[in-house]
């Protein structure tokens, strides 16, 4: 399995790859889209199942989800509808909410297309949005600070390295500030964050396993389409709500998968 942590920088990746490459597998793990990339620079024979890459279309992985070409094949990290499941789950949650802050990192490929999912379904919400691009803490606490100012206001966090990278800092911040948020993993509301809902992170690998198999006993990489999620989670934390005043509907709690008290 080849692996990325947010503080491999892509001399480091280079070299990991061209290490595993050498080897000559039979077939490679891959963890996310800029692992695969790597990989694929580096053979375009070695076939590659990847886990949790956003966007593999977008992002120039795969030709198509139905029939992915090349060497290459996985399971995608969600779908980009999903996204709007974040507004409609915060308005639920606080009715009177009239203002999101959306944290996005714009450099990213998935940044736009999640971010367009949210606003296609806020007018009907009768939200109003606006995007945060931060690329410092203090450039996010200042956003918050200024945005949370009006307590008719929440916060949905989308996914992006920028965001894994300060989920502490953002998540304190939404504390701090009363702002009600939506994240999308449950690593989020176990560090204290209000709700999550997003697909589990574990269950791609393995399903990756069931490809892995094929492919080594013959099929291609080619011929196996890309698949997305079949499961998501909701999560809790009854603390938060609790400490930002916040009573979770029951129709909400009915649908949890798990509730952090």
């Amino acid at each position: 399995m080849c692996g990325s942590t947010g503080a491999a920088d892509s001399d480091a990746i280079r070299t990991y790859v061209a290490e595993i490459i050498a080897r000559r597998p039979d077939v490679v793990l891959a963890a996310g889209a800029t692992i695969t990339a790597a990989l694929q620079r580096a053979s375009r024979r070695v076939p590659i199942v990847f886990v949790n890459a956003t966007d593999p279309v977008g992002g120039g992985l795969v030709a198509s989800l139905a029939r992915p070409g090349g060497n290459t094949t996985g399971f995608t990290q969600f779908e980009f509808g999903l996204s709007a499941k974040w507004l409609e789950l915060l308005k639920e949650i606080v009715p009177a909410i009239t203002r999101v802050a959306v944290i996005r990192d714009p450099t990213a490929r998935t940044g736009g297309g999640q971010l367009g999912a949210i606003q296609a379904v806020a007018p009907s919400l009768g939200v109003e949005l606006t995007p945060i691009d931060p690329h410092e803490p203090d450039e996010m606490e200042r956003a918050l600070v200024a945005f949370a100012s009006d307590r008719r206001s929440g916060l949905v966090v989308t996914t992006s390295r920028l965001a894994r990278a300060h989920r502490d800092i953002i998540v304190a911040l939404a504390g701090r500030h009363r702002l009600p948020a939506v994240y999308p993993f449950r690593v989020y509301v176990a560090d204290s964050g209000l709700v999550s809902y997003g697909p589990d992170s574990t269950d791609p690998y393995r399903r990756a396993a069931g490809y892995i198999d094929r492919i080594v006993k013959g099929e291609k990489a080619a011929d196996l389409p890309v698949q997305a999620p079949t499961k998501y989670q909701l999560v809790i934390n009854l603390k938060t709500a609790k400490t930002l005043g916040l009573e979770i509907p029951p129709t909400v709690l009915a649908r949890a998968d798990e509730v952090i008290e």
